[in-house]
């Protein structure tokens, strides 16, 4: 049996939200979201249902017609056959705003640096240190957030809890969602009793199909297989990646919330070759804006900030001056140290504005360098300090939501900031309006 003494012993918790964008859009409707028979399409403006994909369904409307994600809506049950299956269009600013309200209940329980946002829906919280300030019992503390958030929002939530952050994942995936409290404890202890029963190598976090396949391939059909395979065999198949494949079948997980990952790189950078030659600042301008945030949001991934932006913008063939055959500029700025995308964008553009004379541009490159640990929140005197915490929470939500449904998946999201000077609608991949027409 693994020596777990040496592990990290602390007091994860992993917070789904149920069924999360049909749930809202349960809310927005006035129904409750456990009980009604909703999904979510994603389809073309003025197109029809059929057209579609499902990006979410209710847990009943899953339970009564076996309706799942990234299903094609074309295979729906028809009208007649489920005639309380009520479709709608996705609402992407509320998903968004929902997530940042349950983002600030969880700053109820825990400081900002034990908090990690895995996605729009999920989140986690390093309870180690504040759990006793709210019960006596784990339990007991998971059921109090549970109860926050839906008397707050009406949302319903799975809590899986372990002593890393693996466990307590596993446990939320695994085992939570199908007991009536939702809630779950996963213990090293356990981990025969846990882990080791998982039958399905693809329903453990992290295991694709593709690498359920080659591990089968190689005798190990379960994670108990995983757990009794030899670990040099695992490093020379999968190498890292097989070390830690064996050290996730013992629950072994040493990662610590605050304790953020600093890369070696000493910069962040993206560039584009354009389709066409682009002569409009405003097009051009939105471009610029779109790869700052790219590179912005690869940035506050590992929890880093840029004292250092340059832009890089190559002239087409048609406005180069044969004398200078590599047309275009280059230009480097040092800026107050920040990753957040409003105040970088916005100095990219004056980057911009100060060099271009209305020559067409056909590549565009950003560089963000003299990279800092982002481990205090930096105000701008000159911005009110409850905008620009807004501001930084909107960020790390719509890239978490980015990084699980693409980048295009949210193109602007600017109209949530109060105070905007312009309210900016968001552009989302299909151009959803909304309703709740069941043609």
């Amino acid at each position: 049996m693994y020596d777990y003494r040496y592990e990290p012993h602390r007091l994860i918790f992993m917070i789904d939200n149920k069924s999360f964008f049909a749930s809202c859009e349960s809310i927005r409707l006035g129904l409750n979201p456990m009980k009604s028979v909703l999904a979510v399409i994603s389809r073309q403006p003025d197109s029809s249902w059929s057209s579609g994909l499902i990006m979410a369904a209710s847990p009943l409307a899953k339970k009564k017609y076996g309706l799942h994600n990234v299903m094609r809506a074309r295979n729906l049950p028809s009208k007649k056959d489920a005639p309380d299956l009520m479709l709608v269009d996705p609402h992407m600013n509320l998903y968004i705003k929902r997530s940042m309200q349950v983002l600030d209940i969880f700053h109820k329980y825990a400081a900002d640096e034990d908090i990690h946002m895995y996605s729009i829906d999920e989140g986690m919280i390093d309870m180690t240190n504040s759990w006793k300030l709210f019960g006596d019992d784990p339990y007991y503390v998971a059921r109090k957030i549970q109860k926050d958030i839906h008397d707050t929002l009406g949302l319903y939530t799975t809590c899986g809890i372990g002593e890393n952050p693996l466990l307590a994942k596993l446990a939320m995936d695994i085992s939570a969602k199908h007991r009536e409290s939702m809630i779950d404890f996963w213990h090293y202890i356990d981990v025969p009793d846990t882990i080791w029963r998982i039958p399905k190598l693809e329903d453990v976090w992290g295991i694709n199909t593709r690498t359920a396949g080659h591990l089968r391939r190689l005798g190990i059909n379960n994670m108990y297989d995983l757990a009794h395979s030899n670990p040099e065999i695992m490093k020379r198949e999968f190498g890292v990646i097989g070390e830690q494949l064996y050290a996730m079948s013992w629950g072994v997980d040493r990662s610590i919330i605050r304790n953020k990952y600093i890369p070696k790189a000493k910069s962040y950078s993206n560039s584009q070759v354009l389709n066409r030659d682009y002569y409009d600042q405003r097009q051009i301008e939105i471009v610029i804006r779109e790869i700052g945030e790219q590179v912005a949001a690869r940035i506050r991934a590992h929890d880093l900030r840029t004292g250092k932006i340059g832009l890089f913008i190559g002239y087409s063939f048609d406005s180069i001056d044969l004398d200078h055959p590599r047309g275009g500029f280059n230009v480097q700025k040092k800026i107050t140290p920040t990753n957040d995308n409003h105040d970088l964008t916005t100095k990219l553009i004056a980057l911009f504005r100060s060099k271009w004379q209305g020559q067409g541009v056909r590549n565009i490159g950003i560089d963000y360098g003299d990279l800092s640990p982002d481990t205090s929140q930096q105000f701008n005197l000159f911005v009110k300090p409850d905008l620009q915490v807004k501001r930084k929470t909107l960020d790390k939500t719509v890239d978490n939501l980015r990084k699980k449904y693409g980048f295009s998946s949210v193109v602007k999201a600017s109209s949530l900031l109060p105070g905007a000077t312009a309210i900016r609608r968001s552009k989302l991949v299909g151009g959803h309006n909304g309703g709740n027409a069941y043609e």
